[in-house]
């Protein structure tokens, strides 16, 4: 087996080993709210049984009646058990961006460079994604 051959296995290995990670938390933490959402252990920012009156709304109607958080703001009321799920979201959502950080020591260790680049544009393109920075429209 060509020597390349074995790295770019050790690195597919340290890639699924957090990619496994990263889906096991994020969708424990889906579990986690759900269940927090469903025996009322946290107060919700729209109590639901107001919520069929918003559901034909359109979204600038809905967010401007509901209060409910746009973009990032929602990280500040995470004590609002119908927005705990965000945060399994947010975790899933990065799991990959993670996943490509850890491989950048690797990558540099290892001397390759194409796929150090590669793996370098990616969070890049990944963070500025998550930013929403590119498509911001205030």
């Amino acid at each position: 087996m060509d020597p390349r051959e074995h790295s770019i296995l050790e690195e597919q290995r340290i890639y699924a080993r957090w990619l496994a990670a990263g889906i096991l938390i994020g969708f424990s933490s889906l579990v986690a709210s759900f269940f927090i959402y469903l025996f009322g252990l946290m107060p919700p920012g729209i109590p639901p049984e107001t919520l069929p009156r918003y559901w034909s709304l359109p979204v600038h109607e809905y967010v401007a009646l509901t209060g409910a958080p746009t973009g990032w703001s929602w990280l500040r009321r995470l004590g609002e058990s119908d927005l705990l799920n965000f945060a399994g979201v947010a975790v899933l959502g990065t799991t990959t961006l993670v996943c490509y950080l850890r491989l950048v020591p690797v990558l540099a260790k290892a001397r390759a460079r194409i796929l150090l680049f590669i793996c370098l544009a990616e969070i890049v393109v990944l963070a500025v994604a998550a930013s929403g920075v590119a498509f911001s429209t205030h």
